[in-house]
């Protein structure tokens, strides 16, 4: 009997669900390259509807989505975007913006709630005049939930006013919203209406909604023709893609109703590392799915401390070099949560004892996982 895993790295690891498995069998199929897959087709207008905007294109990863965003939006090498030093485009997308597009970053500092300074976004704005010294700012990026700083939700009023600025100044507005579901039910605002400002926005499907694959990006038809032509470039085009947009169907239908569950456990499980003293956990900003901890004991790392947790079959990741994150999804259950706050209670007082030895773990759990 294979033991049960509390998998706590990312919301990225869920399995597809029965009914998922179901639809993707049952997929009515055809070539997407020539635009003639009838599952993708209805699912892309449909995500276009969900979000409030002209059209969608199913792309194979986040990271695709975002590239290909703002590949169109900076069709002009030596074009320069503002977006926040932590934010998931700039740290973790192996600086394709630049290697593959010419794009300059320009970072703003994430403040702890995920937002940038909006007197920050303005002075980081290219004079026009500067032209033949200077990049020309084209497009703002924008994160909501914000994974680095904790699974915030970045608010309508605070994503209208930078939509406001983008416009007055002429720019673009793009939202890296991965994980833009869990921040809608945050929030309690219905998405197409937290969306609104945004010229272009992606959204993961394989994060909190737990489908297998895939991101959409959703925009003006106009965008997304020139995003369909990014894909095909950057070796997105695929051929019976309803197979996979089936799955992604039936996790939008399905799951975005339990995110206020996850978003539940995550506050109890944040409430529970408090009682630790070896940790710090702020549990009042826990607003999604992710809880952050810092751990204050010199004696322990988050690299032991993960790997003393998977020894229990609790897998998570280190944020940093003093820091854990946990991240919750619908195929946990409260009493996955409890197992895990019973496992880092023995792993502490195991690693306090500098008893623990670690042999080859394999499963991920371990150095230097930072970023999904």
């Amino acid at each position: 009997m294979v033991a049960k895993v509390v998998d706590l790295r990312s919301d990225t690891v869920t399995k597809p669900s029965e009914a998922m498995r179901a639809a993707m069998a049952a997929a009515d199929v055809d070539d997407d390259v020539l635009g003639a897959d009838p599952t993708a087709r209805r699912f892309e207008a449909e995500m276009a509807a969900l979000m409030g905007k002209e059209a969608a294109l199913f792309v194979p990863s986040g990271t695709m989505a975002n590239l290909v965003s703002v590949l169109v939006h900076c069709d002009v090498r030596g074009s320069e975007v503002i977006l926040g030093d932590a934010s998931h485009i700039h740290v973790y997308e192996n600086g394709g913006i630049s290697t593959i597009g010419g794009v300059h970053p320009k970072t703003v500092a994430n403040n702890p709630d995920g937002t940038m300074d909006i007197d920050k976004i303005v002075a980081a704005i290219r004079h026009r005049g500067g032209a033949l010294l200077y990049p020309t700012t084209r497009l703002i990026c924008l994160e909501n939930t914000h994974a680095n700083c904790g699974g915030k939700c970045l608010s309508v009023e605070y994503t209208d006013k930078v939509g406001e600025i983008a416009k007055s100044h002429g720019l673009k507005l793009h939202i890296d919203g991965a994980r833009i579901f869990n921040a809608s039910v945050g929030l309690g605002v219905p998405v197409d209406r937290l969306v609104k400002a945004a010229d272009s926005i992606s959204v993961c499907l394989s994060k909190g909604l737990g489908a297998p694959v895939g991101s959409v990006i959703v925009g003006s038809k106009a965008f997304i023709d020139k995003a369909k032509i990014l894909r095909k470039t950057l070796g997105g085009g695929m051929r019976q893609i309803g197979v996979l947009c089936a799955a992604a169907s039936v996790a939008v239908r399905d799951t975005v109703g339990k995110l206020a569950d996850d978003h539940r456990k995550a506050k109890a499980l944040a409430e529970g590392l408090k009682k630790i003293k070896q940790f710090s956990v702020d549990s009042s900003s826990v607003e999604t799915n992710m809880v952050f901890f810092d751990i204050m004991d010199p004696r322990i790392s988050p690299d032991r401390l993960c790997q003393a947790l998977e020894q229990r079959n609790v897998l998570a990741m280190p944020a940093s070099s003093k820091s854990v994150r946990f991240v919750l999804h619908y195929q946990i259950s409260d009493s996955d949560v409890q197992y895990a706050l019973t496992c880092v209670e023995k792993a502490v007082e195991e690693l306090l004892k500098g008893g623990t030895k670690f042999e080859h773990l394999t499963n991920g759990a371990t150095k230097h996982s930072y970023g999904h």
